[in-house]
């Protein structure tokens, strides 16, 4: 399958699940390589649950674990460009499909491992999710209220900042590398790693102020009136992200307050300005703001609900938002492509496909006749 795009002509063989390895290789393949999902059949029950990151990607079932498996997957390496896995480290080797088996075959081969806490180092066995790395690079100790426990994100912070993007990168440089001299290499993604990284305004601001950083009092964080949330009086909450004075002084101006403007980082009144304004945008409702501050360029921002970003006419424009046909010609609700290039853009064309769904094509394609496939399908192979 060809699809156009800035990695048209690559193949990858995707072995990894759930979020962050799937989150990279929708990347890939949204920009043109063709990715083919590869998943034990055991996992059908779980299937769905984040069908929208197999979208312009094939859909294959192998068991890795048989002698079969593992050489339909070997046969298959010999012409990939990329593989990636999501396992526990140390799980490629015992099933023979690590990146030292596959460089033997194709040398060229780049080989991509995302985990918790990275293939080295005293965590590399243990188990985690998001929420865990997040707690161990120190991310999650600021986010929330203060005074307040940590407050659990709504988003996937490690798994797709942390990891998924990550390994996007990772691999766009080793292609590049590649380029040069011809030879594949090794990957080592830790989502921890990735999420500590995420701290580097953090640890500047930390030390050139000298004091702590802590939830929701500082710099970027609440501390001030000039970068905080407020409430308006129907129950929404607007953002205020005027860091710059010349933004401060065009909202302390709106409010007729110009006595704040050189308050803006003074902490003995900083408390007295975040009550004011606090105060002020309980007056009017979200859409008396909207209105009111329109084109006043004091960066600021409705805080919307899922369904009203979805419905926001900037991402309609910005095509952040498509909708694909089923085939019973019901539209599917896709995000967009975030990196917009001139020449080569990305896309999104193909529904998810069903769990293993082109198995039976895909080993045509490689050489597999009808009969041995009854015999994979019959044995548990696929």
């Amino acid at each position: 399958m060809t699809r156009p795009g800035a990695l048209s002509g690559l193949l990858v063989l995707d072995l990894s699940r759930l979020l962050p390895g799937p989150f990279c290789s929708m990347t890939l393949a949204d920009h043109g390589a063709r990715v083919i999902a590869i998943e034990d059949s055991r996992y059908a029950v779980e299937a769905g649950g984040n069908a929208t990151v197999l979208r312009n990607k094939e859909h294959m079932t192998l068991n890795l674990k048989s002698d079969a498996g593992r050489e339909i997957f070997l046969k298959m390496a010999e012409k990939a460009d990329i593989v990636l896995e999501g396992f526990r480290p140390g799980v490629v080797q015992r099933l023979g499909v690590d990146y030292e088996a596959l460089s033997a075959l194709n040398p060229g081969i780049i080989y991509c491992s995302i985990s918790g806490y990275g293939q080295t180092g005293p965590l590399r066995n243990e188990a985690g999710h998001d929420v865990n790395y997040l707690s161990v690079a120190g991310v999650l100790d600021l986010i929330g209220e203060k005074g307040r426990p940590p407050s659990i994100p709504g988003i996937q912070i490690a798994d797709l900042a942390g990891g998924g993007m990550n390994a996007v990168i990772g691999i766009l440089l080793a292609l590049h590398a590649r380029h040069q001299t011809g030879k594949g290499q090794y990957i080592d993604i830790s989502m921890t790693d990735g999420s500590l990284s995420l701290l580097s305004l953090v640890l500047s601001l930390k030390q050139f102020t000298g004091l702590p950083v802590n939830r929701a009092d500082s710099f970027l964080s609440h501390r001030y009136a000039c970068y905080n949330t407020y409430e308006t009086s129907d129950g929404r909450y607007l953002s205020i992200g005027a860091v710059e004075n010349r933004f401060w002084k065009n909202l302390c101006t709106y409010f007729k307050k110009p006595e704040f403007i050189s308050l803006q980082y003074d902490d003995g009144r900083r408390q007295e300005i975040i009550d004011f304004l606090r105060n002020e945008f309980k007056q009017k409702t979200m859409s008396q703001w909207l209105a009111a501050l329109d084109g006043k360029d004091i960066c600021w921002g409705p805080v919307k609900t899922l369904d009203e970003a979805l419905d926001d006419p900037l991402f309609k424009a910005r095509e952040m938002v498509v909708e694909i046909p089923d085939d019973n010609g019901v539209n599917k609700q896709f995000l967009g492509v975030p990196v917009k290039l001139s020449h080569t853009p990305g896309s999104v064309c193909t529904l998810p496909p069903g769990f293993g769904e082109n198995t039976t094509r895909l080993l045509m394609e490689f050489g597999y006749s009808d009969d041995q496939i009854k015999l994979f399908t019959r044995d548990g192979i696929i």
